[in-house]
């Protein structure tokens, strides 16, 4: 099982314990499936880290921990699973969610304005504000979209570990069961 591979790069639990940024947290990050590897909380992991991967900011990784710590998952699995949202999937992520609010709130998909900024100006200090009352003037339309798709993508991605943790066990069971045969 590729579990022995990932097993050397995750931390064991007296080194979690004994961490000194950690030690405050200690009771809430000692639950065994947070750094245990089966199906079950890996599968959950890459749910927690679907849903919030979707929450626009710099807060990913640290609310797919809090979800991970809460529902008690795989921690690691969680917080590394938000990464699918990066500079090149924000743009169809974020049309993929007003696209599926509109849906839902009936809302035309022309009344998105343009995201207005100058880039050739020098006063990248103006991003970040411009980018912020851009996505406020998406609403609620994309506030329900992000949660249905977030929704979609847990589920979706929940099913694939699971499917492909047990298609992975038959198969090597399969291969088990052939070497016993030999003569």
């Amino acid at each position: 099982m590729p579990r022995k591979h990932f097993r050397k790069y995750l931390p064991d639990h007296q080194s979690v314990r004994d961490h000194r940024h950690l030690r405050h947290f200690g009771p809430w990050l000692r639950h065994p499936n947070l750094w245990h590897l089966n199906r079950h909380s890996v599968a959950g992991g890459v749910a927690a880290g679907m849903i919030a991967g979707l929450i626009p900011g710099p807060v990913q990784m640290l609310t797919g921990a809090i979800l991970a710590i809460v529902f008690r998952v795989n921690l690691p699995v969680a917080m590394v699973t938000t990464w699918y949202t990066n500079p090149i999937t924000w743009g169809p992520l974020i049309v993929a969610a007003y696209a599926i609010g509109s849906l839902v709130t009936g809302e035309s998909m022309g009344r998105v304005t343009e995201f207005e900024f100058d880039w050739a100006g020098h006063d990248w200090s103006l991003f970040l504000p411009s980018l912020y009352h851009w996505f406020l003037g998406l609403g609620e339309t994309y506030l329900i979209g992000s949660l249905i798709l977030g929704g979609a993508l847990a589920v979706l991605g929940y099913g694939a570990v699971q499917l492909a943790w047990r298609l992975y066990l038959l198969a090597y069971l399969k291969r088990r069961r052939q070497r016993r045969n030999r003569p």
